[in-house]
């Protein structure tokens, strides 16, 4: 009797984690993406190890009734680690959960712009004073929402070697997003790739500063000016402004590049596109091709207010159509296994082509949208910045 009751309640536990995943997945288009099959799997296991805790509660011994309670949250964090884990992306239980655990990054003091700015590229000129640190140095640091009022959470900075000597040239910077649902400090891929070349390069690397287009991991308010969040002038203004007043940054456009992945790719490629006199390089890591919480109709309805013409304003197709851009270096990746985002980041490196950006397309072998896409696209995409900015030979 206890048998079959088990085996019904297994069944019944599946049945439930599948119907799950239909409305979220299918119906309700929750995560903007179809889920991997591990993930699923994680999802159906979950729920039928809670029902068979479940069933255990009644009719049963008082041990069985407390390994019973014990066990329901030990099954759900057993399952959601796991799909983190595959999904590589949260480095630390804090970032899983959305907890600052990191200290403050101290910012290094600044040191006035030279009086004559060389035209020779840094890689040239460049001597590297004794005592540098061998690695570089990250952590959260605190941007004002002054402008924008948007309430993100703490912004993530890597300084490389050369940033943190007494006298630091200025150098450019990467102004970096990551996906949702996700956070501003799940960019360890990044500072490895980062360190590692600044190794190879006398201590030089741009500035990575990635910031939070999302508020919570839990919500997409897209990446416009909108009841929903002011995410464009946090980011055009708000982050802007703070890298120019407490960061030693070289001023020219040529030095600063926007990057993102999955959601931030999308606004990586807005951000771009609208404001060429800020950024003159884009990385856009396997990016959605539109500004979407959920489905264009959710989207139109609750971010632009039932007006699909300002949602149209704001597609980057449309942007990049309505401009011809110069001197604008554009790099879009993705991978052979992604395929909802590989199409939408081939249409928009097309667009980008078409309105006069120089663009670089890459699709990894056996890469999806994981973690493994972060680390392809920071890998194909960082020694084209280095060159860019003038930090290695092109």
């Amino acid at each position: 009797m206890r048998l079959r009751t088990s085996l019904l309640a297994l069944a019944a536990g599946a049945c439930v984690g599948i119907l799950v995943l239909v409305i979220c997945e299918g119906w309700l288009n929750i995560f903007g993406i179809p889920l991997d099959g591990d993930t699923r799997t994680w999802v159906i296991l979950a729920f039928t190890a809670v029902a068979l805790a479940l069933v255990n509660l009644w009719r049963s011994r008082w041990w069985r009734k407390i390994l019973a309670v014990v066990s329901v949250p030990v099954f759900l964090a057993t399952a959601i680690l796991g799909v983190n884990a595959d999904y590589r992306l949260n480095p630390t239980l804090g970032s899983l959960l959305g907890v600052n655990t990191g200290r403050f990054l101290q910012l290094p003091k600044q040191i006035p712009a030279p009086a004559e700015a060389g035209t020779a590229p840094l890689w040239q000129t460049w001597k590297p004073p004794s005592g540098m640190p061998a690695t570089g140095r990250s952590g959260p640091v605190a941007i004002p929402a002054t402008v924008s009022g948007f309430q993100a959470r703490h912004a993530y900075l890597y300084l490389p070697p050369a940033a943190l000597v007494a006298k630091p040239p200025q150098l450019p910077i990467i102004i970096m997003m990551m996906g949702q649902p996700g956070g501003p400090d799940q960019n360890q891929y990044a500072v490895a790739r980062l360190n590692a070349m600044a190794a190879k390069n006398h201590g030089l690397a741009p500035l990575l500063l990635t910031v939070d287009q999302l508020g919570s991991p839990y919500q997409n308010p897209v990446c416009v000016d909108s009841p929903s969040g002011n995410v464009y002038s946090y980011v055009t203004t708000d982050v802007v402004n703070f890298v120019r007043s407490s960061l030693n940054v070289s001023p020219s456009r040529d030095s600063w590049a926007v990057a993102g992945y999955s959601n931030g790719g999308e606004c990586a490629l807005s951000f771009a596109a609208k404001r060429p006199e800020l950024f003159g390089s884009l990385l856009d890591i396997s990016g959605e091709l539109e500004p979407v919480s959920g489905s264009v109709q959710d989207t139109v309805k609750t971010i632009f207010r039932g007006n699909e013409a300002n949602f149209s304003a704001e597609e980057p197709a449309n942007i990049l159509k309505a401009h011809t851009y110069t001197d604008l270096e554009a790099i879009f990746t993705s991978g052979t296994l992604d395929n909802t985002y590989t199409p939408q980041v081939t249409a928009a490196a097309a667009d980008a082509k078409a309105a006069g950006m120089t663009t670089y397309r890459f699709t990894g072998d056996a890469v999806g949208h994981r973690g493994d896409a972060v680390d392809y696209g920071l890998k194909m995409g960082l020694p084209l910045l280095f060159q860019r900015f003038g930090l290695s030979a092109r």
